[in-house]
């Protein structure tokens, strides 16, 4: 899940279950930014999450965070890999959200994005070398788009909760048949290796997972963007990253 204020201030929460050879983890995240600093905390204990009508309701209590994601646009799921051993499905809850968070002392509000990715096979065995994922939300609009290259590859995006065929995608441009999103000022969020980036704050993870796991490289940006769909703009913020996955 993430926000984004109108002032362009990010916050972006990740919470998973872990459950592998009758090992079971949790794990919660937040990741905040602005135009001056940047902070990630991160805990092995439980989150709370709930659904109610359209609104999601998230809680972390170790970390001080504690939010409301409401629905603004109708959700959209597919499967994005499917093989013998496991399959990955692509839940994108929320295209657009009106958000409220609290993270310590500080209130949030913005609009958001929320996403629930399930894999019923270990990551490690993914076949993916590279993987460019984004959202752009605004006013009037909302994309996000799965970009996935490797031995098997696939690329399709959301647009305002229809599915498109994608065109191109880089770090600054994506293209579909009838609409353009294109990406500026883009501000750093995160870079490195999963090793550096999330193993710090979940040591725990480092003994039940293959240490090559935590050599994938990311890097993530909050930009402005300008979408372009039949023959109207709007302007909103866009949250993308591209992952170089060499087990």
């Amino acid at each position: 899940m993430d926000c984004v204020t109108d002032r362009g201030d990010a916050a972006i929460l990740y919470c998973a279950d872990f459950r592998w050879r009758g090992i079971r983890a949790a794990y919660s995240s937040v990741l905040t930014v602005n135009e001056l600093s940047a902070e990630s905390h991160s805990s092995m204990t439980r989150y709370r999450l709930s659904s109610k009508g359209d609104q999601i309701l998230v809680e972390f209590p170790r970390l001080g965070v504690s939010g409301k994601w409401e629905a603004a646009a109708a959700p959209y799921q597919r499967v994005v890999y499917e093989s013998a051993s496991g399959n990955v499905m692509w839940n994108c809850l929320q295209p657009r959200s009106s958000v409220y968070l609290c993270v310590g002392e500080r209130e949030w509000t913005g609009l958001g994005y929320a996403e629930c990715l399930t894999l019923t096979l270990p990551p490690w065995q993914l076949p993916m070398r590279q993987l460019r994922w984004g959202r752009f939300v605004s006013q009037q609009d909302s994309l996000a788009w799965v970009d996935w290259q490797g031995p098997y590859s696939t690329s399709f995006a959301v647009s305002n909760s229809l599915p498109c065929e994608t065109l191109s995608v880089t770090d600054s441009e994506v293209v579909l048949r009838d609409v353009s999103l294109r990406m500026e000022e883009s501000l750093p969020l995160r870079a490195g290796r999963l090793g550096s980036t999330i193993l710090p704050g979940a040591p725990a993870l480092a003994k039940l997972l293959p240490r090559s796991l935590f050599n994938i490289e990311e890097q993530k940006w909050r930009s402005r963007g300008i979408l372009n769909a039949h023959g109207r703009s709007s302007n909103g913020w866009v949250i993308h990253e591209v992952v170089h996955w060499e087990l």
